[in-house]
């Protein structure tokens, strides 16, 4: 799963691609109102909906319009710094670095320890191997 940044990028793309096939619905479906005395016109590339079904799908993408700006709602609402002072941003951002100094220093004190076990391993498999040629050597002197 994305992180919430990216859900936010995402959602606020999804809403302008939503935003254009609305307005190029509208553009392309609508019924030509004349104003006041002025005559009707009309234009070969609109296919004019039936009022009913135009009103229906007004509402549709309207209302997809407000879930999305809902959940882009939602998203900034969840991000860490939402609702939060700068003092205690700057606070907690601080105590994560030390936390992770302090981590830092436990994986150098993990790793000082891994090389001390590493090299005491070394010098028992050098020691086995010193007593195993003495022993071949021994037994082949005799």
């Amino acid at each position: 799963m994305a992180d919430r940044l990216t859900q936010l990028q995402n959602a606020i793309d999804q809403l302008a691609v939503q935003f254009y096939s609305a307005m190029h619905y509208l553009d392309t479906h609508h019924d030509f109102v004349p104003l006041d005395t002025e005559a009707k016109v009309s234009d070969p590339q609109v296919t004019v909906d039936d009022p009913a079904v135009f009103e229906a799908t007004k509402l549709e993408l309207a209302r997809d319009i407000m879930v999305k700006t809902r959940q882009i709602d939602l998203l900034i609402a969840s991000l860490p710094g939402a609702g939060v002072s700068e003092q205690a941003q700057l606070a907690r951002v601080r105590k994560l670095e030390q936390d992770l100094v302090d981590a830092e220093k436990e994986r150098q004190r993990w790793l000082a320890r891994r090389n001390e076990l590493l090299d005491k391993c070394d010098s028992v498999i050098l020691q086995l191997a010193q007593r195993k040629n003495e022993i071949e050597t021994g037994s082949n002197a005799g």
